[in-house]
């Protein structure tokens, strides 16, 4: 048998070559973009055509409300960071700052889509006799209905704000809707104003008469209600925004009281800074400028192409319109336990049983435990 001979030149090629180690930035993804991430993923299932029309729409909603609640808590806890100096990195080696930016273009781009996804909603919509209407559009008939409906139910619960030297800038509730517009007097002098709409009042109100015809408080207050809040008055300019603030809350596990610190907490929030202002785009920008002296920096000022708050559209969702809707979904129960005639210990007697929740009705619990319970009362 002959010797087997081994070069160096063999040996050179037999040995692996090391690969370069992979940085740890590499192996993660970044938490805050990987949830706008998932947003877009609810985004797109509003723009699933094999959906029912009104629950795209419910999808839209939830997008928008889960925006808000991003920018409101993990957004703002950046912003912090950022403000106090700290340069921590994130685990895919990213600072606050550089964390900010990236999310402030993804949220452009998501919040573009979502104004394009509605433009497109509010066609179908009307489509299906669902017709969402602006002050131009009312009748005469409309017109006296809504300054009744104004007179009656909302004229008490709003409160106009003039915007001067005189007066200090109103504090604007987080999440609140306001609708900020210019006045001129009959003696030529102007004024700037703000209305703030109360969480109670619902954004949409349905009009009276055939098919589902609804108009935006907002064009409400155009059509009938700045004569009502501003008599005399002649108005110049107007928009609607809304502010985000600061509502992330930190919990101190050596914390006495739990109770009394959380209650301190939610007070704090609702007071917090502001992180995020959207205007409509009518909004002029004399007036956006007056609104962002409330301590906001422009950085964190968006001018919308669209509606402003479109989380607010899950009030078109009714029960009035089934076949805009996903069927009803009705859990079932274990057929074992049936088997068994609903004596759930000899179904399990018989073999262990997984109850999938929801789409095994909980009853099955409710059951089982209220036959533990009597079979405990009478062993005694």
């Amino acid at each position: 048998m002959a010797p087997l001979a081994i070069s160096s030149s063999t040996l050179d090629q037999a040995t692996p070559t090391p690969t370069a180690p992979v940085e740890l930035s590499q192996r993660y993804l970044n938490r805050e973009l990987s949830w706008l991430a998932f947003n877009e993923r609810v985004l797109d299932e509003a723009s699933n055509p094999h959906h029912p029309l009104l629950e795209r729409v419910r999808f839209l909603s939830i997008s928008d409300s889960n925006l808000d609640e991003f920018y409101m808590v993990r957004v703002a806890g950046l912003k912090e960071l950022a403000a106090s100096g700290v340069h921590v990195k994130s685990e895919d080696g990213l600072t606050p700052e550089q964390q900010l930016t990236a999310i402030a273009e993804r949220a452009r781009k998501l919040v573009h889509r979502q104004q394009r996804c509605w433009a497109d909603l509010q066609q179908r919509s009307s489509a299906e006799g669902i017709s969402i209407l602006d002050d131009t559009a009312l009748t005469s008939d409309d017109r006296t209905w809504l300054r009744q409906l104004f007179v009656d139910r909302l004229l008490p619960v709003l409160t106009p704000i003039a915007i001067d030297p005189a007066h200090p800038f109103p504090f604007i509730p987080n999440r609140a809707l306001a609708f900020v517009v210019e006045l001129q007097r009959e003696d030529g002098s102007g004024i700037n104003a703000l209305v703030l709409v109360p969480e109670r009042v619902e954004r949409f109100i349905r009009l009276p008469g055939a098919g589902d015809r609804f108009i935006l408080i907002e064009d409400v207050l155009l059509a009938v209600g700045l004569s009502e809040l501003f008599p005399g008055m002649t108005p110049l300019g107007h928009g609607v925004f809304r502010a985000l603030r600061d509502s992330d809350i930190e919990i101190e596990e050596k914390a006495q009281d739990l109770v009394v610190m959380f209650e301190s907490a939610v007070k704090r929030r609702r007071r917090g800074q502001i992180i995020r202002l959207t205007f409509s785009p009518d909004t002029p920008g004399r007036l956006r400028d007056v609104i962002m002296e409330t301590n906001t920096h422009a950085e964190d000022v968006v001018v919308l192409d669209g509606m402003v708050a479109v989380s607010d559209i899950r009030q078109l969702i009714t029960a009035e319109r089934p076949d805009l809707l996903f069927p009803p979904f009705t859990p079932r129960f274990p057929e074992r336990i049936k088997d068994y005639g609903g004596d759930c210990f000899a179904a399990i007697r018989a073999k262990d049983i997984v109850v999938h929740h929801p789409y095994e009705s909980f009853d099955v619990v409710v059951q089982f435990l209220r036959q533990a319970a009597r079979t405990r009362t009478s062993s005694r």
